[in-house]
């Protein structure tokens, strides 16, 4: 019966989020758990405790009297979110380089950036973006817990739970967009930087770097918001902004 509750839950959550990432419960629409329960066909419980969930992630408002509402976010909301986890990772990786880093914490991220490098030279200016995508994603969790800290880990997580401020928040999905091939070979190249600085101990270097990488995210948003504004579409989490 709990495997039952959780497996409602996790589904919920998942088709919740979907749907307010993809814009299909756009922002300012307010959300009532009878109607979300029948949607989905399951209990009124589960979908409390997703949007309850929700909330916490920042994608949903509650509201007095009952109910919860769907945030939107100006792009100055956006911005921000990026400068937050670009903070919130300069910290991490900072600690870790003050404090040392236990060889085999250390061990794995350097051969997560090896595998990262795979990741190019899959054809003349290629790149595999699903693997990168993965690799990206486990290089950010390493980085936040090397210091050893569950609250720094914690305070990274929580600035990257927006969809548009994660780490792989504007990544090409696939697209062939040299501008954001050459993204991902900075970012890289970040990548191995920050872990070098980490191994040697040089803990202003790694705040730094780790903050101007985050902002490789700004950057390949202002090339979708001036560029190619078509690929919004594309971006999850997007469809929640509005203008101002």
């Amino acid at each position: 019966m709990d495997q039952t509750a959780n497996t409602h839950a996790t589904r919920a959550l998942i088709e919740l989020r979907k749907k307010i990432i993809s814009g299909d419960l756009p922002g300012g629409m307010r959300l009532f758990e009878v109607p979300l329960a029948e949607d989905l066909k399951i209990s009124r419980t589960p979908v409390r405790e997703a949007m309850s969930r929700l909330a916490e992630e920042g994608l949903l408002d509650r509201v007095r009297g009952g109910g919860f509402i769907v945030r939107s976010f100006a792009m100055s909301d956006v911005i921000d979110a990026i400068e937050l986890r670009g903070v919130m990772e300069g910290t991490a990786a900072r600690l870790a380089a003050e404090r040392g880093v236990e060889p085999d914490a250390l061990a794995s991220i350097t051969d997560c950036v090896r595998l990262l490098d795979a990741c190019f030279g899959v054809g003349p200016g290629e790149v595999d973006f699903d693997t990168y995508e993965m690799l990206n994603a486990r290089f950010h969790r390493e980085l936040a817990a090397l210091c050893g800290s569950e609250t720094v880990r914690r305070e990274v997580e929580r600035a990257s739970r927006l969809p548009f401020a994660s780490p792989s928040a504007f990544l090409p999905n696939r697209a062939d967009i040299d501008a954001f091939r050459r993204s991902l070979t900075g970012a890289q190249e970040q990548h191995r930087a920050i872990v070098s600085a980490i191994a040697a101990r040089e803990g202003c270097r790694a705040e730094a770097l780790a903050r101007e990488h985050a902002r490789t995210a700004r950057h390949n948003l202002e090339y979708i918001l001036v560029k190619d504004r078509s690929l919004i579409k594309r971006v999850p989490g997007l469809a929640l902004v509005v203008a101002g």
